[in-house]
């Protein structure tokens, strides 16, 4: 992992096949987005589900059909910059692929949505540990019982990603977070998992478990893979998706986000 890379020489590093691993911690102070790309034709539902369901698919960016320069990140190219992509056809996981170059077509609407990545800095620079960049890992995301309001096709459980703290930092991670509205803000829940249907936190749906200390809480924020759960459910011809932990980094940071 390395934190201080620049936003655009990460994506140069991922372009070129020299970063093959999860973007947590990478490029800390620059904004990571979740990417969805689907076929114009399903683009207006797809962003009226995550109008009605702000929390978990806060929108960053939509491009129009065909381009993959995002305006966030000039130069930049969303059918290569990413480390992992996920190809579903027709609601089915087909494959995962290091760029998507000749999936990509003229008709694609690409979305970049908010990642609970972007307020990691500033957690730590609040003095709140993130249990993820401390061991290295992708972070802990599970499927929730909390329904998502649907659109069109698209309907999803929430998604919600965690790290676990001491009650009283819990306070300051509220506090913190609350600011950054355009990548989940505030948790949407803490304390007992079972509560929002998570029954074993040492078996995330997706990323890695982390450690969980004595004393410790569970926080849980929206997380961005619900747009995927949303993907699967419409069961479109094809859809790209980044791999969860696998984020697109752009070129504005994370204080910018709290501007809006």
């Amino acid at each position: 992992m390395n934190k201080d890379l620049t936003a655009s020489r990460l994506r140069e590093l991922i372009r070129e096949g020299q970063w093959k691993t999860p973007t947590t911690g990478a490029a800390q102070g620059y904004v990571q987005a979740n990417l969805v790309i689907l076929p114009r034709d399903a683009a207006f539902d797809f962003l009226l589900f995550c109008v009605r369901n702000p929390k978990p698919c806060p929108v960053l960016d939509v491009l129009e059909p065909g381009q993959w320069e995002p305006k966030i990140a000039p130069g930049a190219d969303l059918r290569t910059d990413l480390p992992l992509y996920r190809v579903y056809m027709d609601g089915k996981l087909e494959d995962e692929v290091e760029d998507v170059m000749d999936l990509f077509r003229d008709d694609m609407v690409s979305f970049l949505l908010g990642c609970s990545f972007s307020f990691e800095n500033a957690l730590i620079a609040a003095g709140v540990p993130v249990r993820n960049l401390e061991e290295e890992k992708n972070v802990s995301m599970y499927i929730t019982n909390r329904e998502c309001i649907a659109s069109g096709p698209f309907s999803a459980p929430l998604v919600v990603s965690m790290r676990p703290m001491k009650p009283e930092l819990a306070v300051r991670a509220t506090q913190v977070t609350t600011r950054f509205h355009l990548t989940h803000g505030a948790p949407v829940h803490f304390g007992s998992p079972g509560e929002i249907g998570i029954t074993d936190l040492g078996a995330p749906d997706f990323g890695e478990p982390v450690t969980i200390k004595g004393g410790e809480v569970p926080l849980f924020w929206a997380c961005g893979v619900t747009s995927q759960m949303a993907v699967l459910s419409a069961k479109l011809p094809i859809v790209i998706t980044h791999a969860p932990g696998y984020m697109f980094v752009s070129d504005m940071r994370d204080e910018q986000l709290t501007l809006f």
